[in-house]
């Protein structure tokens, strides 16, 4: 299907408009001078930690943990992330840390 000119821009418009809506919604609703709702202070301080843990799930969940190398290039991975985290206190580190170091073991070492 073939879109004319007007209606990609008016898709774009549209999608544009969405984005900047939801970005700007929160802060219209809550403005600084008002104390959020302890909904939003509850979910503020529960969401992180669950979305963590939903992640380390879905990555560890295609494991093969009965065959060789039994999930240790992973492992290692995950250990490396937690070690750089709470030493350094950096997320972008920790995840970029660990990717190179799980790319290394399942490209060279456990190849």
């Amino acid at each position: 299907m073939r879109l004319s000119p007007a209606e990609t821009v008016g898709i774009i418009l549209a999608v544009a408009a969405g984005t900047q809506l939801t970005r700007w919604l929160p802060f219209w609703l809550v403005p600084e001078s008002r104390k959020p709702p302890a909904v939003v202070t509850y979910l503020g301080r529960v969401l992180p930690p669950a979305m963590m843990g939903l992640l380390v799930v879905y990555c560890l969940k295609g494991v093969a943990w009965l065959e060789a190398p039994h999930g240790a290039p992973e492992m290692i991975a995950v250990a490396v992330v937690t070690a750089l985290h709470c030493w350094k206190r950096n997320v972008l580190l920790s995840i970029a840390g660990g990717t190179v170091v799980y790319m290394v073991l399942v490209q060279q070492v456990f190849a």
